[in-house]
């Protein structure tokens, strides 16, 4: 069962739908209709990517020099700090 949406658009996106819609020979709402398929579809592909997968090509390739940072960090800071005070 297909259900009706009533929404308010600005000018531009009216202009923007409605030039789409002549170069294609389609309906407004087909334009529509599919620009919110791709948005929901999109959506979902996002929500799938976990936040260590954005960012998993990163991880290893900056190099401080310091071999064992991630075990003693804060002696390593505590070290900066004194040097800059």
């Amino acid at each position: 069962m297909q259900s009706q949406l009533t929404i308010r658009l600005s000018e531009d996106i009216e202009k923007g739908i409605s030039n789409y819609a002549k170069r294609l020979r389609l309906k407004r709402s087909d334009i529509v209709r599919m620009a919110l398929e791709r948005f929901l579809r999109e959506g979902q592909i996002r929500e799938e990517i976990s936040p260590y997968e954005k960012v998993s090509n990163l991880i290893g390739v900056v190099e401080s020099g310091v071999s064992d940072l991630g075990r003693a960090h804060r002696k390593h800071l505590l070290k900066r700090i004194k040097k800059h005070a």
